[in-house]
């Protein structure tokens, strides 16, 4: 086909993924591509897509629909975890014309040239995930006052509920040395804040190299620990926040130099997925709930000021109601701030698909229901701790007219009337008062 003249975006998904679809679009842009909003049309869609839930499906056609409405006659092209999970499938889709799986998303240029026009049927480019041996540098820009940079992919855990090895192949992770410099190129972007992100970010430091059959394997040559130490030293950056990390790989090492630094701030995000031992061990998950009471105690204890955030998954086979009120009596005690509450999906080829003890689906989302008010509870009780404060604030704008938004370095969000000058800027606020929705927090500002 023709070069076309314009490519627009749709990500559906995690951190990592917006920090790809970022690095994807920047490749279009340098052949010579105009950027186009996805609701402003385009001659090619690029669609991102996850394999979290089992809404994947679902949300891909609605996207491809979408797309198709705006301009019925570009190419849409599917991408990321569903896109290597489930080819065919995508492939039958009505609209799509190319899929990529996890080891040909970041060549989609060379395959786009290579479509054709006449004969209706996508093609699809996929190989098996555990040829996906290499890592490929990606963060966002342009989108926020933030960028997603990506340290890490891939993931050698294997919980029982999880698509993600399967979709995105062994741990392996760039190197301190070019994570450092990609930091680097972001400050200079006029960026403040970077968010480290990936599958798996504490594992960050396994290298392939090939055995002495030819085959592909993967060592240990830096830790995460080393990172973070590494990035404190950039200049330009402004603040350094963890996206998510393992409760087993979240050291006190590592909690004592983000008490430390000057740059990492207190905010840590660490999945639980269940406070029941029981069902920790049918997740298959590499901790129990003494562990991650000791890191939460430890994280306090340092920083009491710090933020922790939680996820958890609601209605996993073999959770009965008693097993679940074990999960909300550990986070009622728990000093913890919000929680991201996932409803259990069933996902092919996967340990949990195949396991008895399975929860109705109303009863699952009542549980959702539960844990999501106990999460509102816990971020009022947070942002109510920390009023008469002054702490500084990142602004950004906001989706809703006449204001701008940002967040404390603990992660608190602040709403104020917008002032196009203080925007990507740090400002120390007072915190005054907690909105109604007790999602935001009104504050003054004390100095720019």
């Amino acid at each position: 086909m023709a070069t076309p003249k314009s490519v627009a975006f749709y990500t559906l998904g995690c951190k990592l993924n917006f920090s790809e679809t970022s690095a994807i679009s920047r490749q279009f842009e340098k052949a010579g591509y105009g950027i186009n909003k996805f609701d402003d049309g385009a001659d090619v869609y690029v669609i991102n897509t996850c394999s979290v839930t089992d809404q994947a499906d679902k949300k891909c056609r609605y996207t491809v629909r979408s797309a198709l409405r705006k301009s019925p006659e570009a190419k849409v092209v599917i991408v990321g975890c569903y896109a290597q999970l489930k080819p065919k499938e995508i492939a039958e889709i009505p609209g799509v014309d190319l899929v990529l799986g996890a080891s040909e998303k970041f060549q989609v240029l060379d395959y786009i040239d290579g479509l054709s026009s006449t004969t209706g049927k996508a093609q699809v480019h996929t190989t098996h995930v555990q040829h996906a041996n290499s890592f490929t540098e990606a963060f966002s820009f342009g989108d926020r006052t933030r960028s997603f940079l990506k340290v890490q992919d891939g993931c050698d855990y294997k919980c029982a509920f999880c698509t993600i090895p399967n979709a995105r192949g062994n741990s392996r992770s760039n190197t301190i040395e070019k994570v450092v410099a990609e930091a680097q190129r972001i400050a200079e972007k006029g960026i403040k804040e970077i968010v480290l992100t990936g599958v798996n970010i504490g594992d960050f430091g396994k290298q392939p190299f090939l055995s002495s059959t030819g085959a592909t394997r993967f060592r240990r040559k830096e830790y995460f620990i080393d990172l973070i130490r590494a990035l404190d030293e950039v200049e330009g950056i402004e603040r350094f926040r963890i996206s998510s990390i393992e409760p087993n790989l979240c050291s006190e090492e590592v909690i004592a130099h983000v008490c430390r630094s000057k740059k990492f701030v207190p905010h840590f995000h660490m999945p639980l997925q269940s406070g029941s031992d029981t069902i920790l061990k049918r997740m298959r998950r590499r901790y129990k709930t003494e562990l991650y009471q000791d890191r939460i105690d430890f994280i306090k204890l340092m920083m009491p000021h710090c933020c922790i955030g939680v996820d958890v998954i609601v209605g996993f086979p073999g959770e009965t109601e008693e097993r679940f009120l074990e999960t909300v009596a550990f986070l009622e005690q728990a000093d913890i701030s919000y929680l991201h509450v996932f409803t259990y999906s069933e996902r092919e080829n996967t340990a949990a698909f195949e396991m008895e003890g399975v929860v109705p689906v109303e009863e699952r989302r009542r549980r959702n229901n539960v844990l999501r008010a106990l999460s509102d509870k816990k971020r009022l009780e947070f942002y109510k701790s920390h009023i008469g404060e002054s702490r500084k604030v990142l602004f950004e704008h906001s989706k809703e007219t006449g204001l701008m938004t940002g967040y404390t370095d603990n992660y608190i969000k602040v709403e104020l009337p917008h002032n196009e000058a203080m925007i990507n800027t740090l400002a120390e606020v007072e915190l005054q008062q907690v909105n109604q929705n007790a999602n935001v927090a009104a504050a003054l500002v004390v100095e720019v």
